[in-house]
């Protein structure tokens, strides 16, 4: 019987606690309303084969508990069960993974009015490069990376002299507009995570990755490292402002460009 209790407790428990103590609801600041939804279709049917599974436990340690006299009768086989066991199977990671690739079409699918600007990570902090009034990135190359030039921004391409470098400092972005987040790293994996934005992605050495999102709401943000890249990785944090449209183009024109930065003080 305490066994059957425990059992209890544990699925009541459970249930319980995600009811009233939602730790994924973290309020959003983008469009990707999506993400919690196909959070909740997994939460609502791996909680409901949790707690079945989990009270079919506790009845069957009752019903068949130890009895003097009783005989335990031995069923080696029941394709019955076992082609029922194999369908709802089927159906629940069916029904759990067909909207997370919906979900995955869009996240990956970047609108043709987004402008995009260039997260790249390094042990362990957070760089960022925004097009200048070309509207386009420059290319990039790790040979170029030097103290002068931390994003290896390649200095032979007319794209990227006037492209915004911002180094040690908060990213902008302004509200209401979509853009396309460009991911680079410069050594390990690290992985850029907004909580508010519900958008993550990897930064893998070798090969740009990419999402998009729309802030929705202004405020400042922290920018997370998800991927364990270091004995500094705790420390590897940013900031992301999303500002109203003057705002932004106000923090805009105080930043230096690539050929600013480039220039040799005189």
């Amino acid at each position: 019987m305490p066994i059957v209790i425990a059992l209890v407790l544990i699925a009541v428990g459970s249930v319980a606690f995600h009811l009233w103590n939602p730790w994924w609801l973290t309020p959003i600041a983008s469009n990707w309303q999506y993400i919690d939804a196909t959070i909740a279709i997994t939460f609502w049917i791996t909680g409901v084969v949790f707690t079945a599974v989990i009270l079919f436990m506790a009845y069957c340690v009752f019903r068949f508990r130890h009895i003097p006299g009783r005989q335990a009768a031995y069923e080696p086989e029941n394709k019955k069960l076992e082609w029922w066991l194999a369908i709802v199977t089927g159906v629940g990671v069916a029904a759990m993974l067909t909207p997370g690739l919906f979900v995955w079409s869009q996240f990956v699918t970047v609108p043709a009015n987004a402008t995009e600007f260039e997260a790249v990570g390094q042990q362990w902090n957070w760089a960022f490069r925004l097009p200048g009034k070309s509207g386009r990135l420059g290319t990039s190359d790790v040979k170029y990376i030097s103290s002068d030039n931390p994003l290896g921004v390649n200095p032979n391409d007319p794209n990227g002299k006037d492209n915004i470098v911002i180094v040690g400092d908060d990213l902008h972005l302004p509200v209401g507009k979509p853009v396309k987040v460009l991911l680079r790293s410069v050594d390990v994996v690290h992985d850029f995570y907004v909580p508010e934005f519900r958008a993550k992605m990897d930064l893998m050495p070798g090969m740009v990755t990419r999402f998009w999102f729309t802030p929705i709401r202004t405020g400042e943000f922290e920018i997370l490292c998800a991927g364990f890249c270091g004995v500094g990785h705790p420390q590897m944090r940013g900031k992301v402002v999303v500002d109203t449209e003057s705002d932004y183009q106000t923090w805009l024109g105080k930043q230096q460009t690539f050929a600013q930065l480039s220039t040799p003080a005189k």
